[in-house]
């Protein structure tokens, strides 16, 4: 089938810009000095694609929705913890946006999604969901040949990232915390919390965490197909290892609850105990930070904690000055 293409010559400053657009595909864009230069290249170029094949899909018969719909079954439903992702993207497939054909997408298709998107959640969200609108087009581009121009996403200044969080327990609030959890009904909340903060495990890997991969003994356990695809094995601290051996093993699963019941029931602890901006999370954060002050090296926490990328790792690491005061004294 031939290629129906548009070429154009514009004074662009001091030089002239060619561009040859093909409908439903890309465009090609090249400057040059002359003008006469400009127009022989469209001539040329025209001529090249003129019995070109048509890319593999044509994105004027493909919307929005229907790109979303393939991304999150083809590539997002197979990565781990698949479930955020795939609400993301089923939120903005009902979005009236997603009725667009992708050929009729401009950047200010999505400045007008961004601003209203500012209107209602946080900055660092808006960030997160233009990154993987952004990683979604260029799928669509580079690994199954859809034909746009560009990508829209590119062109759209997105907002800052959060933060790194920076949150810690402070004076007595693990105390606090672990006497409002022994008071909810299910037994495992208070133990969850404990270990989370002794093992620097993520809610995950202690959800996952079951009775064969404990090794009371040696004060080891085993972790399988964690977050970044390696196993590792996490020391157990003898708070750790008193915690676990006081549980009734009467499940595969050390902790047998689910992760929404962890979600409540933590939202629930952290209201009784009247403590505010402290997400379950944050226990991890304490725990690495812990082992830093403990005079563990880099390479250790990692091995203990999963990070892949030590820089990953310092955002964990915001030390207690007064702890390490303390190494000073025992020098």
């Amino acid at each position: 089938v031939e290629v129906k293409s548009m070429g154009c010559v514009r004074r662009r400053g001091k030089s002239w810009n060619a561009q040859v657009r093909v409908a439903g595909w890309q465009s090609f864009t090249r400057s040059f000095n002359k003008k006469s230069d400009a127009v022989r290249w469209v001539q040329e170029l025209e001529q090249t694609l003129k019995n070109s094949p048509r890319p593999r899909v044509n994105s004027n018969d493909i919307s929005l929705f229907d790109l979303l719909q393939r991304f999150g079954l083809e590539i997002t439903s197979q990565l781990k913890g698949s479930e955020k992702e795939l609400y993301k993207l089923n939120l903005y497939a009902r979005h009236p946006i997603a009725q667009n054909r992708l050929s009729n997408l401009t950047p200010l298709h999505f400045e007008h999604l961004r601003d209203e998107r500012l209107n209602q959640v946080s900055s660092g969200t808006v960030h997160a969901d233009f990154m993987l609108l952004r990683r979604v087009f260029k799928t669509a581009l580079r690994k199954w040949g859809y034909g746009l121009s560009s990508n829209p996403i590119e062109q759209v200044q997105i907002p800052s990232p959060h933060k790194p969080r920076k949150r810690r327990l402070i004076g007595d609030e693990k105390e606090r915390l672990l006497t409002a959890a022994s008071s909810q009904r299910n037994i495992y909340i208070a133990p969850i919390i404990e270990f989370a903060i002794e093992t620097g495990m993520r809610r995950s890997e202690i959800l996952n965490l079951r009775w064969v991969d404990v090794d009371l003994d040696s004060g080891f356990a085993f972790l399988f197909d964690t977050k970044n695809g390696e196993d590792r094995r996490v020391p157990l601290t003898k708070a750790a290892r008193d915690l676990l051996a006081s549980l009734p093993a009467q499940d595969e699963r050390v902790f047998p609850i689910s992760a929404n019941c962890v979600r409540l029931a933590w939202e629930r602890t952290r209201d009784k105990a009247g403590i505010s901006d402290l997400r379950f999370h944050d226990l991890r954060h304490e725990a690495v930070s812990r082992f830093f002050e403990m005079g563990m090296s880099v390479p250790e926490v990692a091995l203990i904690s999963g990070h892949k990328d030590v820089r990953h790792l310092f955002r964990y690491t915001h030390l207690n000055p007064e702890n390490i005061f303390k190494k000073y004294e025992a020098f």
